[in-house]
């Protein structure tokens, strides 16, 4: 039985005083709805902060400091994220090289790329188009309710504290990045996609890139197995994604688009 003086009555006092605290109900811009949640902004950006250290000091990941790429990948994220619907964080675009075609965001507007994936891109427009996507999910907040559903008040706490040597704080902000590389949900990656035209189109770039980018991305992992934190795994639903992409930007889509739709679609 737990009493009332047990450590675990006092942490769970403890967390839900926590949890209601930061919780709290708002119009998000981006997605049109009243949405609750439990982490606000100021949380939300100690907690990427947490994670990014992670990434920064994981085996699988070497940061890059190529001068000509940041400042690229800077001037293209910025321009955005000042149209973006949500300005109330700092947007940071890291270069990652890794040889896997992918690119997350995670919590706090912290927004990474891979080397592979600049190079599989041919113009600003389609590197746009994927910084737009990322921003998208920053501003639906796809990540903290994902984060929220999954895990505990033990861990969401516990990605607060930056700067502590608690392993508390090592191992909750493993099991958020763990739980960042996990496939988006559908309805997810098409919000990202939507959000992604409306940006580009704000911002003056041609929206078409990411429809250029979207079907080089098919053919590339057509060709490529399918490998742990791949595109293909974080980023799933290429056939809906274009079709919904140019229905975005050309307000119609191909009779082959309409064909490929997959069971969820139709």
């Amino acid at each position: 039985m737990v009493t009332a003086r047990s450590p675990r009555a006092i942490f769970a006092a403890l967390a839900a005083a926590w949890l209601a605290a930061g919780c709290a109900t708002g119009y998000n811009a981006g997605t049109s709805q009243e949405e609750m949640i439990l982490i606000a902004t100021d949380r939300e950006v100690r907690m990427g902060a947490s994670i990014a250290k992670q990434i920064q000091a994981s085996k699988e990941f070497t940061v890059s400091n190529d001068p000509a790429i940041l400042e690229r990948l800077d001037r293209l994220g910025q321009r955005l994220a000042a149209v973006s619907d949500r300005q109330d964080l700092t947007y940071h675009f890291t270069l990652l090289e890794w040889d896997q075609v992918n690119a997350f965001a995670i919590p706090g507007g912290y927004i990474y790329v891979s080397s592979a994936l600049i190079e599989l891109t041919r113009s600003d427009e389609e590197l746009a188009s994927v910084l737009g996507h990322e921003i998208g999910h920053v501003v639906a907040k796809h990540a903290i309710k994902r984060l929220q559903a999954s895990l505990g008040a033990t861990v969401l706490q516990a990605l607060t504290m930056v700067g502590s040597r608690d392993a508390t704080v090592t191992r909750g902000a493993q099991i958020a990045l763990n739980q960042l590389f996990l496939a988006h949900s559908r309805q997810d990656e098409l919000e990202a996609d939507t959000l992604s035209v409306r940006y580009l189109q704000r911002a003056g770039y041609n929206p078409e890139g990411a429809i250029a980018f979207m079907e080089r991305m098919q053919g590339h992992l057509r060709k490529e197995p399918s490998r742990p934190f791949s595109y293909s795994r974080t980023h799933p639903h290429f056939d809906d994604r274009i079709r919904v992409i140019k229905q975005s930007v050309r307000g119609q889509v191909d009779f082959e688009d309409y064909i490929n739709m997959s069971p969820e679609s139709r």
